[in-house]
């Protein structure tokens, strides 16, 4: 067979069809595949809706490999990123760090406590680490932070607006709020909506709805929702073991110390492999140690010891 002649066959073989008609997708015939799994195409709604019988078994099968392939893909980092100062990657550990009222960082407390220190010996204004600006000295200018904020679209304070109206027991408010966090990619705002999902606050209880937004955060890199992930299908009914603990896994490599210690229980239960586990192991350590500092140790010995007045300023 010439070259020329193998050349035709793969350009052949590379042709889609139509699975439904079986329309050739040449010339100005554009076919388009099917959204939730990509297998097959088709030349039109029709097609599509006429072959549904058939493709649909198939269909959500390999939805549900794609959903798993991307679910347990181990994210680079966290959800909650660096801190904008020092750049260094938060903890995990939300009382490690702040949300400041005036600008919506999340600063570490290595560099809010640094930043205090430095204005306490020079006699300096109390400013922002981050903005240099005054915080805010009333809920009323708080408020007027918090809601200009959210018209630019910030998803921190559309969360923390939530959050607030949760506490307050506006939950139909604190729904709306959460809701468009996670349009924005907020894993924490998925956490809440979860949490409202399953015990049935502001919305009716559904549970899919929670699993959805629970693996959403988790594939944002939220080791809240993948040590809850963990959990629930540990614990499900039927119990799903090996799933339960790729999700500790995924956790402990992001420095979750729930997730390890999970991880562990299921190694002395026979569930884990020796070097599976030492991998993690190794793995968590180092996403921990990416999270110290000088400045963030000296906080966190003065918050031990209550030898600062900063620690007893309040941070929304």
């Amino acid at each position: 067979m010439s070259s020329k002649t193998e050349a035709v066959d793969v350009e052949a073989d590379e042709i889609m069809y139509c699975a439904s008609c079986g329309t050739a997708g040449v010339d100005n015939i554009k076919l388009k595949k099917c959204n939730a799994c990509n297998l097959v195409r088709y030349c039109g709604v029709k097609c599509q809706r006429e072959h549904w019988r058939q493709h649909k078994g198939a269909c959500k099968k390999r939805a549900a490999e794609l959903r798993d392939e991307l679910l347990f893909r181990q994210p680079e980092h966290g959800d909650l990123g660096d801190c904008p100062i020092c750049l260094l990657p938060l903890s995990h550990d939300f009382d490690k760090s702040s949300i400041q009222s005036c600008c919506y960082k999340l600063i570490c407390n290595g560099c809010a406590y640094a930043s205090f220190l430095h204005e306490d010996e020079g006699s300096l204004e109390d400013l922002c680490p981050f903005c240099r600006q005054p915080y805010p000295e009333s809920e009323e200018e708080i408020e007027k932070n918090v809601m200009s904020r959210i018209e630019a679209n910030d998803p921190i304070a559309m969360r923390q607006m939530g959050v607030k109206c949760y506490t307050l027991g506006n939950f139909r408010g604190s729904i709306e709020y959460l809701t468009k966090a996670t349009k924005l990619g907020d894993a924490e705002a998925h956490c809440q909506l979860a949490n409202s999902y399953m015990i049935g606050q502001g919305v009716a209880v559904d549970m899919k709805k929670a699993f959805y937004h629970f693996e959403e955060a988790a594939i944002l890199g939220s080791v809240t929702a993948r040590y809850a992930l963990g959990v629930i299908k540990e614990s499900g009914r039927g119990g799903k073991t090996e799933k339960a603990v790729k999700h500790f896994i995924i956790g402990a490599n992001l420095g979750c110390d729930k997730s390890l210690k999970c991880l562990k229980e299921a190694y002395a239960k026979g569930l884990v492999k020796k070097e599976d586990l030492a991998a993690a192991l190794r793995t968590h350590q180092a996403a921990v140690d990416a999270t110290k500092s000088p400045q963030r140790d000296a906080a966190e010995l003065a918050e031990k010891n209550e030898e600062s007045t900063f620690f007893k300023k309040e941070f929304i």
